[in-house]
């Protein structure tokens, strides 16, 4: 009788996995700099799960920390929040397939409704009354009610009392980023036009809110009842007024490592050719994971306190960086970018490398790249 001997016991090489690490103390730090310039109250941004960074994370943070509203694009995304346990007030403004009236009212969910026909619908379908925000176009043209539409939208609201309750009144600023108050006059008196046109029309008491990130942060002009913080809670200020603790550091592993000569040619294409003897690592992440695939020869990530060059063309899975005389071995760590300084390229290096803005790097991270929290 043969005797089966039990299969030899295999131990797996893991290396450390692409990661996303949200620091939400950093989060924290951000609401505090914005409350220290300006007295109105805060509705943290989550949009876009949390500007890539994960919604219910960076919500709890910007709340422990003094916001006091949240603010999400769809009734949907409200509706995870409020699973999380996260009780206070919450704007969906944009609802790209349609409000959940019944939904909105249940949860207490504010909707921002943008148009006449936007109105029209949610009147149309609710059976309790949903809280409103009547969202005014004050010069974007990229959505909220053109100025000729205001008393049609006022009559429509009056008309549907009942159904919803006004409780808001909203609009953007189109040049926030330019840091300069006179950008936005036009703006800013339309908007004052609008909230006065509002209280006339016999809604009342209603939050007006009008600036975002960079309008908070640079032109007090335009905070009025509150103020809507995205961008700036993971560190980003798109008007770059104002230096903002980032919020995510993002890492990966090296996965191979080699010697080349001189004359080695790079990546598809050959579109780097070495100019000396020197190791090349392979980094394992890559388009579909982020990485901007155009990149200016600065681009960069950070190991063992040096920061080493991406050379040849980004690839779907990964990235080469040059490490010169310094040999790199398999499984070191990676650091894409991070809140550290010094070596450790930030969000914004790599949205300058991309020719991009910070946002579209945060939020690209694909769902390949696991997340934690600090």
């Amino acid at each position: 009788m043969t005797t089966l001997l039990p299969a030899p016991r295999v131990t797996l090489s893991r290396l450390h996995a692409p990661t996303l690490q949200t620091i939400p103390e950093a989060v924290a730090e951000n609401v505090r700099r914005v409350r220290a310039t300006c007295s109105a109250r805060i509705m943290a941004v989550v949009k876009a799960d949390g500007y890539g960074h994960g919604a219910v994370t960076v919500a709890e943070a910007a709340v422990a920390a003094g916001a006091e509203w949240l603010g999400v694009t769809d009734v949907a995304d409200a509706v995870a929040l409020r699973d999380a346990g996260l009780t206070v007030p919450i704007l969906s403004w944009l609802n790209p397939s349609g409000a959940d009236a019944e939904t909105a009212a249940a949860l207490r969910i504010d909707v921002a409704v943008g148009s006449v026909e936007e109105l029209r619908q949610l009147i149309a379908d609710a059976v309790d009354p949903v809280r409103v925000h009547l969202h005014l176009d004050t010069g974007m043209a990229r959505g909220g009610c053109p100025l000729d539409d205001w008393e049609e939208l006022f009559r429509t609201a009056r008309a549907g009392r009942g159904r919803v309750e006004v409780v808001g009144v909203m609009g953007h600023l189109p040049r926030a980023d330019e840091a300069d108050p006179r950008a936005n006059a036009a703006a800013v008196l339309r908007f004052r036009q609008g909230r006065d046109a509002v209280l006339r029309a016999g809604f009342g008491p209603v939050l007006v809110h009008l600036a975002a990130t960079s309008g908070a942060l640079t032109d007090p002009g335009t905070h009025f009842d509150m103020v809507r913080i995205g961008a700036g809670l993971v560190g980003i200020d798109p008007s770059g007024a104002t230096a903002l603790a980032g919020a995510a550091r993002w890492t990966a592993p090296v996965v191979h490592s080699a010697l080349v000569p001189a004359g080695t040619a790079v990546g598809y294409g050959g579109a780097h050719i070495t100019e000396r003897e020197t190791h090349l690592s392979v980094v394992g992440v890559g388009y579909a994971d982020g990485i901007p695939r155009e990149l200016a020869a600065e681009a960069a990530v950070a190991i063992d306190g040096a920061r080493y060059p991406v050379v040849g063309r980004v690839s779907m899975d990964q990235i080469v960086i040059d490490t010169g005389a310094v040999a790199v071995p398999r499984g070191a760590v990676a650091t894409v970018f991070g809140p550290e300084g010094g070596v450790v390229p930030s969000v914004q290096e790599w949205a300058r490398w991309a020719d991009s803005i910070p946002h579209t790097v945060v939020t690209g991270i694909g769902a390949r790249v696991q997340r934690s929290v600090a």
